[in-house]
C-alpha cells in the first residue's frame, strides 16, 4: 500500500506543468489538441478522413459507421504507447503532459468524426467548443451545469446562433482540469496494481478504453443528427 508521500510524489511527477497553467494557456492547449484531432497528423488521419473511411466500410450507413468510429477509438485509447507518440503531440511539450494530450486527441477525434457524420460543421467555433465539452462525459457535464460552472449542454452550444469565446475558454479550463485529474488517478491506480505482478501492465489500457467508450456513448446521444433539429 503506497504511503501519502508516495501518492504526493506520483501526482507531482505527472502534473508539474499543467497544474500551473493560466486560463489562456489551458485554452490554447485544448485548441491545439482540437486542431490535431480534426486535421490529423502524419500518423493519424483527421476526423473527416476517418469518418469517410468508416462510412464507406459500412456501405454508407451512418449508425454502423458511428459504431465503427467508437470501436476503433476505444482500441486506439488502449494502445498506451501510441497515445504518447502521436505525430503533432511534440508541439505540446510545455503546456500539456504527453499522456494527457494523447488521450485528448484520440477522444476528440472520435467525437469530431461522429459529429461530422451527423451533419455538424467542424470548422464552426461553437461546434468545436461542444466537441471539447463532450470529453467531460454526461455525469460531469450535468454536475457542472447544476453547480453553475457551465451554462448548458454540448448540443445547445453546437447549435447556438453565435460563438461565445468566454464560454469556450471556460469549457477548455474545465475539460483540461478533468483530463489531468483522470490521468493522475489512472497513474495512481497503475502504481498500486503494479505491486501485484499478475495484474501488471494492462490496467491503464483498460481504464482509457472504458473512459473512451463512455465518452463515445455520451457524444452519440448528445450530438443528434442536425437535420432532425430543423423539423
Amino acid at each position: 500500500m503506497p504511503s501519502a508521500q508516495d501518492v504526493g510524489r506520483l501526482f507531482a511527477r505527472g502534473l508539474p506543468v499543467a497544474s500551473r497553467m493560466t486560463p489562456q494557456v489551458a485554452g490554447g492547449a485544448l485548441r491545439q489538441v482540437l486542431e490535431i484531432a480534426i486535421d490529423g497528423t502524419s500518423k493519424l488521419p483527421g476526423a473527416k478522413a476517418h469518418a469517410s473511411r468508416q462510412l464507406q466500410r459500412h456501405g454508407g450507413s451512418v449508425d454502423p459507421a458511428i459504431d465503427g468510429i467508437v470501436d476503433f477509438h476505444v482500441r486506439l485509447a488502449g494502445a498506451q504507447g501510441f497515445l504518447t507518440n502521436l505525430g503533432g503531440i511534440a508541439a505540446l511539450p510545455v503546456t500539456m503532459p504527453a499522456n494527457v494530450a494523447g488521450l485528448a486527441v484520440v477522444q476528440t477525434r472520435m467525437v469530431a468524426a461522429m459529429a461530422h457524420l451527423r451533419g455538424y460543421d467542424l470548422a464552426d467555433n461553437g461546434v468545436r467548443t461542444a466537441l471539447i465539452m463532450c470529453l467531460l462525459g454526461g455525469e460531469q457535464v450535468a454536475q457542472r451545469i447544476v453547480s453553475g460552472k457551465l451554462p448548458t449542454s454540448p448540443l445547445a452550444i453546437a447549435t447556438a446562433p453565435m460563438f461565445d469565446p468566454h464560454l469556450d475558454q471556460r469549457v477548455s479550463e474545465e475539460v483540461l482540469s478533468d483530463l489531468i485529474q483522470r490521468v493522475g488517478s489512472k497513474n495512481l491506480a497503475i502504481s498500486i496494481v503494479r505491486r501485484v505482478p499478475i495484474l501488471g501492465g494492462g490496467v491503464g489500457a483498460v481504464m482509457d478504453g472504458i473512459a473512451t467508450q463512455q465518452i463515445g456513448v455520451y457524444a452519440r446521444g448528445e450530438l443528434v443528427i442536425r437535420r432532425s433539429l430543423a423539423r
